[in-house]
């Protein structure tokens, strides 16, 4: 994982506690039932000794990911935030154009994005661009659905 992933101190915590349960239950469970699998017998022929190893490996791939995701971290005081722009932890109000209809969303990182509770990452289409906008300002956003076009209405925090 490359790049500086910015987040919340919530987030953060989220992380290093998602973190610490991988290595401290997951990875001794996933040893546990591999030396299980091994007891039974052929490992050649041995399937269920085949899926343990697999999930082993899918396990340490995602803890590895995660410590690159906290190596990587800089927390974000929502205080520091200039809410005169579109940027990150901003809530932003908007006006599609297209439908007249208004929606908000938070502008987060890529960890915290949940279209569902209104969270889009800074790294999605429509996330890169609005950062930098202003209150008044149009956007065009390419999106795989064709082109949406939203005039910024409000940000805040």
């Amino acid at each position: 994982m490359s790049g500086t992933n910015y987040v919340t101190a919530e987030t953060f915590e989220k992380l290093k506690n998602e973190l610490q349960h991988l290595k401290g239950v997951e990875r001794p469970a996933a040893s546990h039932a591999i030396a299980e699998a091994r007891e039974k017998g052929d490992l050649k022929e041995n399937a269920e000794y085949d899926a343990a190893k697999e999930a082993q490996g899918l396990l340490e791939a995602k803890i590895k990911h995660l410590e690159g995701v906290i190596a990587n971290a800089r927390i974000l005081d929502e205080k520091n935030i200039d809410t005169s722009k579109v940027s990150i932890l901003t809530n932003v109000t908007l006006m599609n154009l297209n439908t007249k209809k208004q929606v908000k969303y938070k502008i987060v990182s890529e960890n915290e994005a949940d279209l569902k509770q209104g969270k889009i990452s800074v790294t999605s289409p429509i996330g890169k661009a609005l950062l930098g906008k202003v209150v008044g300002e149009t956007v065009d956003v390419q999106v795989p659905a064709g082109v949406l076009k939203f005039k910024v209405e409000n940000i805040d925090l």
